[in-house]
């Protein structure tokens, strides 16, 4: 699809007008350098928040993205869903030198692509929205460079990383977390790119916090600050059914639970772990497979290429993630749910804790 002659320049050239972008933020995102560009210091105060952990010492940028904080945007496009996609939350136009992606509740223009990186419109009030912009861009680098993007989230120790998928309510947010009460650091939520490095596959992170239910927080004491007392005392109330059902989230800041260097988003990959189990399973078991003799996990762990992505819209490739794996070890837990006892299964996967990683430090997480 396109818009005639329009371009992503003309559209931000017509936005920008006389906003000067004079606020910079260098980050170091795994092997991508960041500069974030603002016009709004409480913007990129914001962002300095969150990406905390990822701040830049120096060196030049290889990418570049702008954040505008204003009003609507006024140009008129034809922006489309995807195909079956008719409740999305964002709509898109491709133009001859890039894209731009519609949020539709906020109003809020991505725009990326040879015409440069942009976020258009109120970007103050929707600081999460330009978080994700930025790790889209990196993420579309990793691609280019042959990684794939799988639904797990992501721990490491010492460089040696698990991958942990499972369908949406697996538990792999939870999983993660309890192996770091163990020493392990985190990767990634529930994103995960996997592409091949120089000694085997290697897995990169997204620089999000992850989403929990209130029965994680109950569970892992490194998590107890996020609740309050009366929230802890309510939810302790509740059966595990009804706890279960609870349907809110909240955030965690791996800095402020875990302390300082406990989130690296880069890892080599040494295997992947797929969550069959369900609650009322009976006793948990755990097999290794590789995906060539187990191809019905797939689906499990792979994820289409949105809009976001230069490669997208793209339905996810079967045959390109049996490629990519190979041989790598794939580790079934199925039964009944277990998080302790599949962390332990995990942590043995990783290996020993070296005492330099047992000690945190206060720089920049970036392997």
């Amino acid at each position: 699809m396109g818009a005639g002659g329009v371009t992503c320049r003309d559209i931000v050239a017509a936005y920008q007008q006389n906003m000067t972008p004079s606020f910079t933020l260098g980050l170091h995102l795994a092997d991508t350098r960041v500069a974030v560009r603002s016009n709004s210091r409480e913007l990129m105060d914001a962002l300095t928040v969150h990406y905390q952990d990822f701040l830049d010492d120096g060196g030049d940028p290889d990418i570049v993205v702008t954040a505008l904080d204003g009003g609507p945007v006024a140009n008129a496009l034809a922006f489309a869903l995807r195909a079956g996609e008719e409740d999305a939350k964002e709509e898109y136009v491709d133009l001859p030198d890039g894209r731009v992606v519609r949020k539709r509740r906020t109003g809020l223009w991505l725009v990326f692509g040879r015409g440069g990186n942009y976020v258009l419109g109120p970007c103050r009030q929707n600081v999460d929205q330009v978080v994700n912009a930025v790790n889209a861009r990196c993420e579309d680098r990793e691609m280019r460079a042959g990684a794939l993007l799988f639904h797990a989230a992501g721990v490491c120790l010492d460089g040696r990383g698990l991958a942990l998928s499972g369908f949406a309510g697996a538990g792999k947010s939870t999983l993660a977390l309890e192996i770091m009460r163990h020493g392990a650091s985190f990767v990634s939520n529930d994103r995960l790119l996997i592409g091949p490095g120089d000694a085997g596959l290697t897995m990169t992170g997204i620089a999000r916090m992850p989403r929990i239910n209130p029965g994680t927080l109950l569970h892992n004491e490194a998590l107890a600050p996020i609740l309050t007392e009366a929230e802890r005392e309510a939810y302790a109330g509740l059966t595990p059914d009804a706890l279960w059902r609870v349907e809110r989230k909240y955030d965690v800041r791996i800095r402020d639970c875990f302390g300082p260097g406990r989130f690296r988003l880069r890892a080599g990959l040494r295997a992947l772990v797929v969550l069959g189990w369900r609650r009322g399973g009976g006793e948990l078991r755990a097999t290794w497979t590789d995906i060539d003799a187990a191809p019905h996990l797939l689906p499990a762990f792979t994820k289409d290429v949105g809009v976001f992505f230069e490669q997208g819209p793209r339905r996810a490739k079967a045959d390109a993630y049996r490629v990519l794996l190979g041989d790598c070890p794939v580790l079934v837990i199925h039964g009944g749910v277990d998080f302790k006892r599949a962390a332990a299964l995990c942590l043995d996967v990783l290996g020993p804790l070296s005492a330099s990683a047992a000690e945190p430090v206060d720089a920049p997480c970036c392997v």
